[in-house]
Parts: C-alpha cells; structure tokens; sequence
C-alpha cells in the first residue's frame, strides 16, 4: 500500500509541475498580449517554460516564445507611428527571434500524435506572420554587417549571418513551399550571397556550402557565389568537389578568370600537364581569341619548362618556344596585357640562362664573341617587355622591377640600372 501512495504522490508532483509550467506559458502570452504588456516579465515566463522538461517539448511553448517577439515589434512600430522613440534594433531582432520560434514550433508540431496523425494548427498563421517580417531579417543583417566590417567583432558577423541565414532558409522550409512571393523572390540570391560573404570572412564554411548555392544562377552576383562555394570546398580540403566546382564555374561563367585561372593552376601546381592542355584547348576551340585562355596556354608551356628540363632538354627548349607563340598571340589581341609582357620578357631571360649554361666562358676561345653577342639578343628581347609591363602596370613592380634588375645590369645600361637599383632598396 506504502508503494501505490508514494507512487501515486509522485504522479501527482509530476502533474502538478507540468501544469505549473503550463500555467506560465499561457500567463506569459497574456502578459505581451496586455494593454500595457510587461515585456520583461513575459519573456522571463517562457525562457523559463523553453527549458523545462515539462514544456520545452511542447509546440504551444515556441509558438508563444514567437509571439511574445511579435508582439514587441509591434508595439515599436506603434511608436514609430505615433512618431515618438522606438528601438529598430529591438524590431529587427524580435523578428529574428520570431522565426527562430516559430521555425522551432513547426518543427515540433509535425510530429504525429499517438495516432501516427499530424495536426499542425500553427503553420498557416505563423508562416503568414513570418512573411510579413522578411524585409526586417534584410535589415537587421545590413545593420550587423556593416557594424561587423567597422567593429571586426567575431559576433557582429555572426549575427548578420544570423539574419541573411533566416530569411534564405524560409526558401527552402516546408512551412512555405505553396508561398507564392517566395518563388518569385528577386533578392533571394542576393540576400544568400550576402550570408555566404559573411560566412566566409567568418571562416563558417558549412554555412558558405549552405547558403552561397541559392545564389549560384543569377546574373549579378552568381560567379562571385559560386566563388565563396570553390573557396569553402578548398578550405575544407575536399579536393574532388573543389576541382567540381572550378569546372561548373568555368562552363556556367567562362568570362569570371577565377575558376578557369584557379583549375589551371591546380592542374600545374599537380604536373597533370596533360589535362590542362586538354582543358585550356577545349576552351580556346570555343573561343580562340580569348586572350585570357591564350595566355594561360603560354603560362602552361612556361611552366613545363621546369619539370621538363630536368627530363629533356630539347622539350624544355620546345616548351619555351610554345609559350612565346601564345605569350605574343596574346599581345597581338590585347597590347595591353601587363601579365603577359612580364612572362614574355622572363622566357627570354630563361633562353638566356639556358644558353649561358653551353656558352663558352674562355675569352681566348674564338666563339667567345659570338656567343656573348647572341646571349646579349636574349636580354635585347626581354627588355622592351619588361619595360612595356612597367608603363602600363607601373604599381605592379612584382610584374617587372627584378626582371629590368637583371637586364639593364646584363646589358650595362648605367642609369637605368641605377634607377631600379634605387627602387629595390
């Protein structure tokens, strides 16, 4: 008998706590939803009821905590209204509160009852409530992020992508998949390039992969979004699905250099040769006066030179000998392509080296004259390239202040050698 009493006691605390919580959460929705609503005090009420085991499971919980939060906005907007003082920050973040909520109660009312049946009698409202507040989750995150850029605090830029993340993710939540205005949202894919932009600056990688996507087909701003998505899969070291992304960039934007440059790159930087000459070719048969693809063909050729020299001096020689035909093709097409000049004027000063290394060195040896004056040509060719980068990238110095070092000093030329002597030091 002592067993039952002691159990049945229990039942009933268990119960008696239960309706306890439950007697906050409706006093708490009473006290925002009052004539002169005690904030504080309502909030205390269902922060509370969010944590307890009684209630924090419960979708009546949430949808209060939503409320209370919508509630504040409105009345400062009253306020606004009545042109007295309001707090847009408060509105801007009771609105990302909201949905955090409500999101919260959808989630936990669709699970089905003890009859396997799902009754959501939340979902209409709150997601009509929740559309309602989309421009201020745009506004808040403007705020926090221009305050991130000049402040530089980590949790400024947490909050600004805090904001974006909300508004994108109401895009893709079953709590609006019949929401006319979401399907026909013309700021979606800018509002999901600002959270993937935050995201990376914030190093939030999973974020960048989860956000940065929903932006990657529009016209503004889908290359640079579909950038932040190459960038986040390489700092994560997923090798396979970065080299995916650079090859959909280079097919879905073939004019934005990043993917087509960085793919390049890593096929260079790994000695797959080969594939980045298949590549590069492929893009020029599609367009063969692109001076952007002609140029990383020279930039190809240039750089097999090393692996082959060590293999096959007459390759490395041929390779060089590529990479001025599409080094100048590119000049011919743009006169004003600095990179190339610069690279132009280097594989000249590498013919030179290469030379230099079959020169004879007796000055008593007949050919002695004859091969400084043909390792002279060499520097004669590289110095008009060196100098034509200067003049059109002149803050560039990385493009041409060593290269015109080594030949104003070959071809003794004192007061040019003295001038850029000067801009070393």
């Amino acid at each position: 008998m002592k067993k039952v009493l002691l159990v049945a006691a229990l039942l009933i605390g268990v119960t008696g706590a239960s309706f306890a919580q439950e007697k906050a959460v409706k006093e708490a929705k009473k006290i925002a939803n009052g004539t002169t609503p005690d904030f504080a005090k309502a909030e205390e009420l269902i922060n509370q009821a969010m944590v307890n085991p009684e209630t924090k499971d419960q979708a009546e919980t949430w949808n209060v905590a939503g409320f209370i939060q919508r509630r504040r906005s409105e009345e400062e907007m009253k306020n606004a209204y009545l042109r007295k003082p309001y707090d847009t920050l408060q509105v801007y973040n009771s609105a990302l509160n909201m949905c955090k909520y409500f999101f919260k109660c959808d989630e936990l009312a669709q699970i089905p009852n003890e009859k396997g049946k799902i009754k959501n009698k939340y979902r209409k409202g709150n997601a009509a409530t929740m559309l309602n507040e989309r421009g201020n989750l745009i506004n808040g995150g403007i705020q926090y992020y221009n305050t991130y850029l000049t402040s530089e605090k980590k949790e400024d830029g947490q909050k600004a992508l805090e904001f974006f993340g909300t508004y994108v993710d109401m895009a893709s939540h079953p709590m609006f998949e019949n929401a006319e205005v979401i399907r026909t949202d013309t700021l979606l894919p800018t509002i999901a390039y600002y959270a993937g932009m935050v995201a990376t600056r914030l190093e939030d990688y999973p974020s960048v992969l989860k956000y940065a996507p929903f932006a990657k087909d529009n016209a503004e701003v889908g290359k640079y979004a579909m950038e932040l998505v190459s960038t986040a899969l390489k700092a994560e070291g997923d090798t396979a699905k970065w080299i995916a992304s650079l090859q959909e960039g280079v097919q879905k934007y073939p004019d934005h250099q990043f993917f087509f440059g960085n793919l390049i790159d890593y096929y260079s930087n790994s000695n797959k040769y080969d594939e980045a000459m298949k590549f590069a070719d492929d893009m020029l048969a599609k367009e063969p006066n692109n001076t952007f693809y002609l140029y990383v063909k020279g930039y190809l050729y240039h750089n097999m030179y090393t692996t082959l020299k060590e293999k096959d001096a007459a390759q490395a020689t041929a390779s060089l000998e590529k990479a001025i035909e599409f080094y100048q093709k590119t000049i011919e097409i743009d006169p004003n392509y600095a990179e190339a000049y610069s690279n132009l004027g280097l594989v000249y000063c590498l013919q030179a080296q290469d030379f230099s290394e079959k020169a004879t060195t007796d000055v008593n040896d007949p050919k002695y004259k004859e091969d400084q004056a043909t390792l002279r040509t060499f520097y004669e060719k590289a110095k008009p390239c060196y100098e034509k980068a200067r003049q059109l990238q002149p803050e560039k110095k990385e493009l041409w202040l060593n290269g015109l070092y080594r030949v104003y000093y070959v071809l003794q030329m004192g007061p040019e050698f003295e001038e850029i002597e000067g801009l070393m030091q």
